[in-house]
């Protein structure tokens, strides 16, 4: 995914570690973002056979952060 969206000039990070605050605590590696793109949109890779709601609330956590 990351050499495609490179090839066509998209600026792309990987594994960006990204911090999370909380009560006014803040915690350097909330996370890891699989890919950035273009500074804007973040892409959760997974690989599995069904997505869960466990997934589903993942997705909504990073964009709460």
């Amino acid at each position: 995914m990351y050499h495609e969206l490179a090839k066509r000039g998209l600026s792309i990070e990987r594994q960006k570690p990204l911090p999370v605050f909380w009560d006014g605590i803040k915690l350097d590696i909330g996370f890891r973002a699989d890919l950035i793109v273009e500074e804007k949109v973040i892409l959760e890779i997974k690989s599995i056979q069904q997505i869960t709601d466990v997934h589903t609330k993942q997705v909504l956590t990073y964009f709460k952060i």
